[in-house]
């Protein structure tokens, strides 16, 4: 079973999305209907998780840090279906629950930065993280960019998803194959 405040707030959360942010999507073919996904990309803000809910049908099973189930929000994050990770340790259940939704052909969310790139670099260096659940479950990585500045009421941000790839053994070298890519899509624009 889906988390419910997911699916019923999906349909808000797009249409909040097409009015406010007007983004553009490109390579959606490249979001399959079926099978164990892990959305990997870079992270610009906190409205990018609303961003990619907009984009696909499927629920996204976000990472994010543990501070999101404590106190009041604990209510409405569970209820969202994100996985909490302790940003403090090497956070093995983190892993553990992700790839358990992996096993069930279900879809992740995951920014390998680890939190929203405040830096003048293009991308941070990827935790590891992506590729060993992609690489412990068989699941494809789709690797997405996200483009341009949150601006209400212009058509300023776009989110491209390039063509999914199954990794390799080699978790050092898939990492950096990953992180490449995403930094050599994103320079084409900068």
């Amino acid at each position: 079973m889906e988390p419910i405040l997911y699916r019923i707030t999906r349909p808000i959360i797009k249409v909040f999305c097409k009015l406010v942010f007007r983004p553009t999507y490109i390579g959606l073919e490249n979001i399959k209907e079926k099978g164990s996904i892990v959305l990997a990309g870079n992270h610009t803000n906190y409205l990018d998780c609303i961003l990619l809910i907009s984009s696909t049908k499927r629920v996204i099973h976000f990472l994010a840090k543990d501070e999101l189930t404590k106190g009041f929000k604990k209510v409405i994050f569970n209820n969202f279906g994100i996985i909490p990770v302790n940003r403090k340790i090497h956070d093995s259940n983190a892993l553990k629950n992700s790839i358990n939704v992996l096993k069930e052909n279900k879809v992740i969310g995951i920014f390998p930065e680890g939190t929203i790139n405040r830096t003048e670099d293009i991308i941070m260096p990827f935790k590891i993280g992506a590729v060993k659940m992609a690489n412990e479950t068989n699941s494809y990585i789709v690797p997405f960019t996200i483009k341009g500045k949150y601006k209400p009421f212009r058509k300023n941000v776009k989110i491209e998803f390039y063509k999914p790839y199954k990794v390799g053994n080699n978790l050092d070298k898939e990492n950096k194959k990953l992180m490449d890519k995403i930094s050599l899509e994103l320079a084409k624009e900068n």
